[in-house]
């Protein structure tokens, strides 16, 4: 059989960077329900109609041909009916579970949801064609207060926080109002404000130039009109200060609008509690976009300092439309953090590290197959207690198993009390392969340190020059 080659795009970490994978999301989710999330999941398909009424287009999306063909040879005629594929985000199913189950949730409703997806682009460094994600939203019954829209990014600022304990870098969460663009657009006479927001969303991509001959060509604006986009596009700041910036900007270009003067009120509620509650993080940065048309207030976008080229880590936005009955809207505010993006950075970047690939901390000895059981016995007695171990495989020479321990990084092994083949009783003993050292131990109350009973993420700290 020939050697099977990796699908690009398809990530298997190895069993010590699925550990730091699994910390990350304990981390994250842990902190979700610390802010009382509560989680759930929805399915991976979804009708290939719904997906593309969101904004995306139908590469990014892996058909079900075998199913959508069960769904013809059951009677479905319609092309919409027989169109199934696999969902691209965690956003577009919620909204629609909402929908569907909006009679059995409990409004504001705060949910968390962490989900493989899957995409198709080309893979690069931090984009896959499948990968994980983790999202916080708060979907209201018609009406949704604005404070969510501040206490979001912070929830999600919080939780990467706790992550440079492991070496995450810091993040700064950019934020923008969609209100704040499309008020000034409308105040310069431009009536296709989604085109432009899709033309600035690609700044960082294809440069400001390029920009801004996208908004003359295909918004059909102006030298001017599309300058000044330009330059809106260009304000960014720590503190409110940015909202005078703004505010002088749009007088100068006659563009003040009802629209843009309450999306400069949002805006600098957010900058303000987040200059009290989380210094330094939040910054409002004019270009954030956010592509999809159903945002319609705060969007966000998250970068890792020192890994700006990476792209965003953790986005979202405000949507007042997206989960709608036809009679009934629920709007509402949410964020998505990339968990494989971030883990895929961590580990190519060094920056963290398990201190073992096994869960595994006491490897206990077999002296010979006969007296298995009494391994087992000890094994039993430490599992009982919250302590992981595992018997060895084989009744080898103690040597080969303290090998077998070294190679899996198994801290500690155990030798169980019996009978020497010189008829000498023994008792239990208890070797530290690190250290050497080895003392007589009880399997009933012996417990290791909190460092060694489960594996460690730990950062990796920077070699010496």
């Amino acid at each position: 059989m020939a050697r099977p080659q990796p699908l690009s795009g398809f990530p298997e970490w190895l069993p010590q960077d699925r550990v730091v994978e699994q910390h990350v999301l304990d981390v994250v989710q842990r902190t979700f329900e610390l802010h009382g999330f509560a989680g759930i999941e929805t399915r991976a398909v979804e009708p290939v109609e719904q997906l593309l009424s969101k904004g995306e287009t139908s590469k990014e999306i892996y058909l079900l041909s075998r199913l959508q063909q069960a769904r013809q040879d059951s009677g479905a005629t319609s092309r919409a009916d027989k169109q199934l594929g696999l969902h691209f985000d965690l956003t577009v199913p919620f909204a629609r579970y909402v929908v569907e189950n909006a009679g059995k949730l409990a409004f504001p409703f705060k949910r968390y949801q962490i989900q493989k997806v899957w995409r198709g682009e080309r893979p690069q460094d931090g984009r896959f064609r499948e990968f994980a994600q983790a999202d916080i939203d708060v979907v209201g019954n018609g009406e949704l207060p604005y404070h969510y829209e501040v206490e979001l990014p912070l929830i999600m600022a919080e939780a990467l926080g706790k992550l440079r304990a492991i070496g995450l870098p810091e993040v700064r969460v950019l934020v923008n109002n969609r209100k704040v663009a499309e008020g000034f657009y409308r105040g310069l006479g431009i009536d296709d404000v989604a085109a432009v927001l899709r033309s600035v969303d690609k700044i960082d991509k294809i440069g400001p130039d390029a920009v801004a001959g996208l908004i003359r060509d295909e918004v059909g604006a102006s030298e001017s009109q599309a300058a000044a986009c330009l330059e809106l596009a260009a304000l960014s700041g720590t503190d409110t200060s940015v909202i005078d910036e703004i505010i002088d900007l749009a007088r100068r270009y006659d563009a003040v609008t009802d629209l843009l003067e309450e999306g400069l009120s949002e805006l600098r509620q957010l900058l303000a509690a987040a200059a009290d509650r989380a210094p330094g993080t939040v910054v409002a940065d004019l270009k954030i976009a956010r592509g999809l048309d159903y945002y319609t207030g705060s969007v966000y976008e998250t970068v890792l300092v020192g890994h700006e080229e990476l792209g965003s880590i953790c986005s979202g936005g405000r949507y007042d439309t997206l989960a709608s009955d036809g009679k009934q809207a629920y709007p509402g505010v949410g964020l998505s953090i990339g968990i494989t993006r971030l883990v895929s950075r961590i580990l190519s970047a060094g920056l963290s590290r398990a201190s073992r690939s096994v869960p595994t901390a006491v490897l206990v000895a077999v002296l010979d197959e006969e007296h298995r059981g009494n391994s087992d016995a000890v094994a039993d007695a430490l599992r009982a207690r919250d302590i992981p171990a595992e018997t060895s495989p084989t009744a080898a020479k103690l040597g080969k198993q303290i090998k077998y321990a070294e190679r899996r990084g198994i801290p500690f092994v155990w030798f169980p009390a019996g009978v020497t083949a010189m008829g000498e009783q023994v008792e239990h003993q208890l070797k530290d392969i690190r250290s050497g050292e080895q003392a007589a131990a009880d399997p009933l109350t012996w417990k290791p340190s909190g460092d060694d009973q489960w594996p460690r993420v730990t950062p990796v700290q920077p070699a010496d020059d």
